[in-house]
């Protein structure tokens, strides 16, 4: 073996030697393979990066300040003054349940409810609900009631 006889591997090399736009018997006169028109078709054509063809682009589709928690529990609140309302307009007798809150209006059928501790009650009621909040729980109390979690 001598150096006149090495040469590189079965296709390692590929030979370029396509001229375009050096007339049609060439196979790639005239439009030198651009197509016809169009922006890239000119010289000096650069795309814009993220240019999606005049479709909104994505940068601009996705909002840009903000955040929401897919994982967020929303709850219901309803104040201790909303219950001693009720209690006075006898909607409410001694107990405060889902359904009664439901039957008045006060959630839905599928809320998380807390009660929260605007007011005060003096009525003593047994209340079930999901969540309460540390003076709700005292002023139900208070009042000889009972605070259930669900």
């Amino acid at each position: 073996m001598g150096l006149n006889n090495l040469k590189p591997a079965a296709g390692s090399v590929k030979k370029n030697d396509s001229r375009r736009g050096r007339g049609e018997a060439t196979g790639n006169g005239g439009t030198a393979g651009r197509g016809h028109k169009g922006a890239k078709s000119r010289s000096g054509y650069s795309k814009k990066v993220g240019f999606e063809g005049g479709q909104m682009p994505l940068q601009r589709r996705v909002p840009k300040f903000g955040f929401n928690n897919i994982n967020r529990k929303e709850y219901t609140g309803i104040n201790l003054d909303t219950l001693q309302e009720y209690v006075d307009a006898g909607r409410i007798k001694d107990e405060v349940t889902l359904d009664v809150l439901v039957e008045n209006r006060l959630a839905g059928k599928n809320d998380l409810v807390k009660i929260l501790g605007r007011g005060e009650l003096k009525a003593k009621l047994k209340v079930s609900a999901h969540k309460f909040t540390a003076s709700a729980h005292k002023a139900i109390e208070a009042a000889g009631g009972e605070a259930v979690t669900l």
